[in-house]
């Protein structure tokens, strides 16, 4: 079987949250580019239907459906959109997020329940409902949830966000165990610093310079450098990997660890 194979994602269907920036632009253009139908789901529906336009115009297939993961209706109805479009989603991937920044004495109780809303509660029940719907369609099938390396070792500033990583981690490993023999792999990839539109401004100049330093690798990554893990793990290639988490950070979590 040749790699071109392997990580075909012909007939599959893809379901990726926070898909209207960032990482979840990539994340869906890379499945499309790969054979998968994508449901792309986020707030901004103009957004939406910009990344939409693109897939297609690269000859993929694309829905687009407005919807904040906090909101369980909402949910249910990006599903239901991506079923009625192509079919049973047997590929899901976890990533939308929000950051925040700021002393943890000083963290408002408000900003707390955003960050783990966000980051750790909707990533569990959308694979929950991922999960029951492939149960129920007879269908096996891939969760990919987007964790980070402050789920390994935390920073200053960000300890709602590292906290709702770490239990990334840890539920990625808990689904897995449960959901296995029934044919449904649950996986991770923990990024390190990639640049994307919303962080370029914060990733330059000689902040940038000190934060390279602290890489092994001596970079900062690239939207493309997770098309790799991605593929992966949603594909044929990864079909024996379960309940693992990939790093992708250029060494960066091996440098706080020696």
């Amino acid at each position: 079987m040749t790699a071109a194979q392997i990580f075909d994602l012909a007939g599959k269907v893809a379901l990726v949250t926070g898909a209207s920036s960032g990482l979840g632009v990539r994340f869906a253009e890379c499945l499309a580019e790969n054979g998968a139908a994508v449901a792309l789901v986020a707030r901004r529906a103009d957004r939406l239907a910009a990344v939409k336009t693109r897939i297609e115009s690269a000859g993929g297939r694309a829905v687009a459906v407005a919807a904040d993961v906090r909101d369980r209706k909402a949910m249910q109805l990006a599903f239901d959109a991506a079923e009625n479009a192509f079919g049973t989603v047997t590929i899901l991937v976890n990533n939308a997020g929000v950051v925040h920044s700021g002393r943890a004495v000083e963290l408002a109780e408000e900003d707390w329940r955003r960050v783990l809303a966000t980051n750790l509660d909707a990533v569990f029940y959308w694979a929950q409902e991922a999960a029951c719907r492939m149960l129920a369609a007879g269908k096996g099938g891939a969760v990919v949830n987007i964790a980070s390396v402050l789920g390994f070792g935390v920073d200053k500033g960000v300890i709602a966000y590292a906290t709702a990583k770490a239990g990334v981690v840890q539920l990625t490993k808990a689904l897995a165990l449960e959901l296995a023999f029934k044919g449904i792999r649950v996986n991770a990839i923990a990024p390190g610093w990639i640049v994307t539109d919303i962080n370029r401004d914060y990733l330059s100049g000689e902040r940038a310079a000190a934060m390279k330093r602290e890489i092994p690798m001596g970079r900062f990554g690239e939207e493309r450098d997770l098309d790799g893990p991605l593929l992966l793990l949603a594909s044929d290639a990864g079909r024996y990997i379960t309940g693992a988490t990939i790093v992708a950070d250029g060494g960066q979590l091996v440098a706080l660890r020696a």
